[in-house]
């Protein structure tokens, strides 16, 4: 091991002391004062691989590009903000996502490409596309382009089961995912990782089991078709999964991996292995009960943008594999009750709503939360609320379906003519009806359909076959105009114009 080398580990090991206290710390002076901490230390982590890195021999294949372009430091810098599919930091005023946008490489979701949605389903873009949540893409165009001539897709999203109780943070990407799956009218399969949090968390395997099957419950209880929804965990599915675990592995080096999630020596292998297990699923062919051995069925994936790292890796190695690559949607994210830098967790019971929480105890928790209003009438009356700063608002711009009544409150909440206490009182009653509703489809899901959802069982009556054919069809039309095309003199062109296709 060379001089550079042991300095990194040196650090490493000053990172991960710093994270373990941090985790164990109990008031938020504390977790405040090691967060900075923990930024300095991450700061010159990253400026000792940048010199490593700097001081090693170029990428062996040009095919590494996409990425060894995102490093793992991409979503960190001089500001402070950390953003990596384990943590996620902003700086005082919250995640910049304009940044995120710069150093990810995604592309922004513009107000045509929202209208393309609307065009191809003959339905409204969901409040979540048209506010912004669902803010950034990868290949989002193509796929339209690809769905639009003929070419099916399925949607691929995943939960971690972390605990038996989710929030409503974690209901976000389940609830657009039933809007894609219903709007498309596209199968879906969702990865349950229990692996992952076996090999990252302080916990058994069969813990991981028992939250697991909890969480899908709450997950089927969102309303999800089961004639066209296929829930697995990876433990349960890795049979299937392995041969295209086994193909991704091959195609990626140990530096392109270190290079996007900075893994170091010292983590476990389980950990090096697990990208690849991620990354499956966006692949036709690791369900062949659904799709057979297709390799032209498209995939697009709902998720937070700090899962961006695991699928530049995937579409860097899909071309490798003859696949196509996935195309992905990302939303922003959900800020805890206690502010834009707070985290969501059970082990801090006022930082969420959870889906088992009752009105009495969610009234609690909004009346708690960090607001952007005065403190005092009198100083609210006169500069109105910082919205930038208020969760009660940030939740209704989430939650309310409204878009008369939303835009009515930003223009009162800002301008100081409606209180603080108002603004509360409406989110309570929006969430309050959000959680009993869960909870009362929830309590119809029995342990028969949690084992339906996740049994690996024909889905022919999709009709993909259809799909297929009729894709065929259209080629088979295409070949033959171009047939006729070079058999026939070339025509004027006003007269070629209604035979073109788009």
């Amino acid at each position: 091991m060379d001089i550079l080398e042991q300095k990194i580990k040196v650090q490493g090991d000053i990172v991960r002391k710093l994270k373990a206290a941090k985790a164990g710390a109990t008031t938020d002076e504390e977790r405040a004062s090691l967060s900075t901490q923990i930024k300095d230390e991450v700061a010159k982590l990253l400026s000792l691989k940048a010199e490593k890195e700097a001081s090693s021999s170029a990428p062996s294949t040009a095919d590494e590009t996409e990425a060894e372009a995102d490093k793992a430091d991409a979503g960190a810098g001089a500001s402070g903000q950390v953003v990596t599919p384990w943590e996620v930091e902003g700086g005082e005023d919250g995640i910049d996502y304009d940044r995120l946008l710069r150093d990810f490489g995604t592309q922004e979701i513009t107000p045509e490409l929202i209208a393309r949605v609307e065009e191809l389903t003959g339905k409204p873009a969901h409040p979540w596309l048209r506010r912004g949540l669902f803010f950034s893409h990868r290949d989002l165009k193509e796929l339209l382009d690809a769905y639009e001539a003929g070419t099916p897709f399925y949607v691929y999203t995943g939960r971690g089961p972390s605990s038996d109780s989710m929030h409503v943070g974690h209901l976000i990407p389940f609830l657009f995912t039933k809007y894609l799956q219903d709007a498309f009218d596209v199968p879906l399969v969702i990865q349950m990782t229990d692996d992952e949090k076996f090999l990252w968390k302080n916990m058994s395997l069969d813990d991981a089991a028992i939250f697991l099957r909890e969480n899908v419950k709450d997950i089927i209880a969102v309303g999800f078709d089961p004639a066209k929804t296929f829930i697995f965990a990876d433990t349960d599915y890795i049979q299937h999964l392995y041969p295209n675990v086994l193909k991704i592995r091959k195609a990626t080096t140990g530096s392109m991996v270190r290079a996007i999630f900075g893994f170091t020596n010292s983590d476990n292998i389980g950990k090096w292995g697990f990208p690849a297990v991620q990354a499956a699923p966006s692949f036709a062919s690791t369900f062949p009960h659904m799709f057979g051995n297709r390799r032209d069925i498209r995939c697009l994936i709902p998720a937070a943008i700090d899962q961006d790292p695991y699928f530049r890796l995937t579409r860097d190695v899909a071309p490798k594999l003859g696949y196509l690559k996935p195309s992905l949607i990302y939303t922003r994210f959900f800020p805890g009750l206690q502010g834009a830098g707070s985290k969501m967790g059970s082990s801090s019971p006022m930082s969420a709503i959870f889906l088992t929480d009752s009105k009495k105890q969610i009234k609690k928790k909004i009346g708690a939360c960090v607001s952007g209003g005065g403190e005092t009438i009198e100083e609210h009356r006169a500069n109105g609320a910082n919205l930038a700063r208020d969760i009660p608002f940030q939740y209704l711009e989430v939650f309310l379906d409204d878009d008369a009544r939303l835009e009515e409150i930003r223009v009162e909440y800002s301008a100081g003519r409606m209180l603080t206490g108002e603004v509360k009182k409406e989110l309570i009653a929006i969430m309050a009806d959000l959680v009993a509703n869960h909870q009362a489809a929830r309590a119809k899901v029995t342990d028969e359909q949690v084992t339906e959802f996740m049994s690996v069982r024909s889905f022919d009556h999709l009709g993909l076959a259809e799909f297929r054919d009729y894709a065929k069809k259209q080629t088979g039309k295409q070949k033959k105009k171009k047939n006729k095309k070079k058999a026939t003199p070339a025509e004027p062109a006003a007269a070629a114009a209604p035979t073109s296709t788009a």
